[in-house]
């Protein structure tokens, strides 16, 4: 075990960092329609923990106000003023995680903007002032992770991705013990489980947090689609088919939404969106999980259900957050009581 131990996301937080949709070059004509959603996810996670989140300016911190109004958000939210290029917090904000001491540390990896797709530099500059501004001491890591990348159970295992991990666009200096041993020390980890590839459409190269996730210390839930001519079947049966072998871990599917399409203004053809209901974000009192208006949509919140009795299970129409290629976890960095 390494010198540090990453929380589960189920364990107590102190709080969640988010970022107010903002660039119009992310959810473009449907900018409005995101942040109505950003907003009912806030409200559903401010009224367990302290919701802080970062806004370009006054501008934008006038119009959030306006809508957390509206929305009745009565919880605890607290508004930062930090430049960001883009929505994605997961990724680009540090990882917190417990010392030997039982003390919050804040561990800021490298991020490139996954393999250096997009302008980052204010996103980057967030992600390190973020420490300083909640008054967490800040370690940084000279290697590239984005926390939509990882998921842990918080004993000792982690689950991750071949397509992302292992791609030359993040750490090509790294070998996979190398990347592996890193995972180990700061994360405080043992056992390292890798699937393969991630879903279509996906701009991160396959984040695990789209696919499979921890749901319990001993409960994984792993995205599968049923129609076998859907480009996503084959590679979510070969990672089920990976997991199948873990026998420590009860495995539970969770269906795909019906493909869901949004026609950029840069391009000549709709492109399929990662739609996932596994993009849900755990908070103290509620998991808030994406939905699309399509008949799986019930489906997928009765198998959370069952696997949360102990916190709401909220579903929130996501397609204009999906716009921007993340959803509700790819929004929220937790920070562990």
């Amino acid at each position: 075990m390494g010198k540090f131990r990453m929380p589960a996301e189920w364990e107590k937080h102190k709080g969640t960092i988010t970022t107010y949709p903002q660039a119009y070059e992310t959810f473009f004509d449907r900018l409005d329609q995101a942040r109505d959603q950003f907003v009912q996810m806030v409200r559903y996670i401010s009224e367990g923990e302290t919701v802080y989140i970062n806004v370009n300016g006054e501008e934008e911190r006038k119009d959030l106000l306006k809508r957390l109004e509206r929305f009745n958000v009565n919880g605890d939210v607290k508004i930062l003023i930090n430049k960001t290029d883009d929505a994605w917090c997961r990724d680009y904000c540090p990882i917190f995680v417990k010392d030997k001491k039982g003390d919050t540390v804040a561990l800021k990896f490298r991020f490139n903007s996954w393999g250096g797709k997009y302008p980052y530099e204010n996103d980057e500059e967030t992600g390190n002032r973020i420490p300083e501004i909640l008054g967490y001491k800040k370690i940084n890591i000279d290697m590239v992770l984005e926390g939509g990348s990882i998921e842990v159970n918080g004993k000792g295992s982690l689950l991750t991705t071949e397509s992302c991990l292992l791609n030359p666009n993040r750490n090509p200096d790294l070998s996979k013990e190398e990347i592996e041993e890193k995972l180990r020390y700061y994360l405080g980890v043992e056992k390292i489980f890798w699937l393969g590839e991630g879903i279509v459409g996906d701009d991160t190269d396959g984040h695990i947090d789209d696919i499979t996730r921890f749901v319990s210390e001993d409960t994984i839930v792993t995205a599968v689609e049923y129609n076998r001519d859907d480009p996503n079947y084959y590679p979510l049966i070969e990672n089920y088919e990976r997991l199948k072998s873990l026998k420590e871990f009860n495995i539970v599917k969770l269906p795909m939404p019906d493909p869901v399409y949004y026609k950029y203004p840069t391009d000549d053809e709709p492109y399929r969106l990662p739609a996932s209901y596994a993009n849900f974000y755990i908070s103290n009192k509620a998991v808030v999980v994406p939905i699309f208006n399509c008949d799986k949509d019930s489906t997928a919140l009765k198998i959370l259900e069952k696997l949360f009795p102990d916190r709401k299970v909220v579903g929130i129409y996501a397609y204009d957050i999906v716009i921007g290629l993340g959803a509700f976890h790819c929004l929220t960095q937790q920070i562990p009581q």
